[in-house]
């Protein structure tokens, strides 16, 4: 009979792509998850690893262990959670990742509703971009992670990731104060400088793209994932930005001008995931059902309770 750590080690670098990462994700050294392998591959009787470069691939029968090793894991989910759900008080640990306007705006309400509900729950906050979060919500460092989408932008999908819509929210032009007031989308600003979030991400992509679309390649001066600041240059009239309305939550936007974008390229979805299997987990539900709560109290977000997965 296989053996489930084995398989989960072979899952690990399925998600995390190196033997070092497996290993310093898991407090182990490269040489025991290289040997703890090697046992697997005698036990299943063929090669599980092929070399590519100074890295290692699968192989396709590792392939087809790792599809299985899933599909176990992902029973497991389901049985942590019906074994939470029989207890009586809720405690245990919740991991989340979410991002900064999530994290400022929607995710300390939320959790002052959670103390009172569940004081024995204890959960822990990592700020962190959906790109990487999603990923290691796979490699299960994390158990459940705040999202976007931008519009015509749809995020990649993971069959073993299950998501959950929570809002949306409107994402408008902001130009510093005296900026001509008949600006109705970004080609008015073709000619000024730009702050917008680094290469890679899923907002400067968006962003990218729809100044394109406009006819004009933008002229980004400053990059930065911190969504203040860019607010703050606008403000100091050193840009112009793109900035989502929950950037305002318990905020002003003194000194700042905001104008809609033209229809359909106005709003952002922001959803909840968690690996397939964990989503009826009491503590996933808990954390699910204050987020939902603090954004019906929140008037710059629009809910959204819909599933949005595979």
């Amino acid at each position: 009979m296989l053996d489930l750590h084995r398989l989960r080690l072979l899952r690990e670098l399925k998600h995390r792509g190196t033997l070092t990462a497996v290993a310093e994700a898991l407090s182990y050294s490269p040489s025991s998850i290289s040997q703890q392998l090697a046992v697997l591959e005698r036990e299943v009787g063929v090669p599980l690893l092929e070399p590519v470069g100074r890295r290692v691939r699968l192989t396709e029968q590792a392939e087809i262990l790792v599809v299985h090793t899933e599909a176990v894991l992902e029973q497991l989910e389901r049985a942590e959670a019906e074994l939470a759900a029989s207890m009586a008080g809720l405690t245990g640990v919740l991991r989340i990742a979410t991002f900064q306007t999530a994290a400022m705006a929607l995710l300390p309400t939320a959790l002052t509703l959670l103390r009172e509900a569940h004081p024995g729950l204890r959960v822990q906050v990592t700020q962190t971009e959906p790109e990487a979060a999603l990923p290691a919500l796979l490699a299960r460092d994390f158990d459940l992670v705040m999202a976007e989408e931008y519009p015509g932008n749809p995020s990649a999908r993971y069959e073993e990731i299950e998501q959950l819509g929570l809002c949306e929210d409107e994402i408008r032009l902001a130009m510093p104060e005296g900026s001509p007031e008949d600006v109705t989308g970004p080609a008015a600003l073709a000619d000024r400088p730009w702050v917008m979030e680094p290469m890679g991400t899923e907002a400067r992509q968006w962003a990218t793209t729809l100044c394109r679309t406009a006819g004009f390649e933008p002229d980004v001066r400053f990059e930065s994932s911190d969504l203040l600041l860019h607010a703050r240059l606008v403000e100091e009239g050193h840009a112009v930005a793109l900035l989502p309305d929950l950037v305002w939550s318990g905020r002003s936007a003194d000194g700042v001008v905001l104008r809609s974008l033209p229809s359909g390229q106005r709003r952002r979805r922001l959803m909840t995931a968690v690996r397939r299997g964990g989503g009826q987990h009491p503590a996933i539900r808990a954390c699910r059902a204050a987020l939902l709560s603090t954004v019906e109290a929140n008037s710059l977000a629009k809910p959204l309770a819909e599933d949005t997965g595979p």
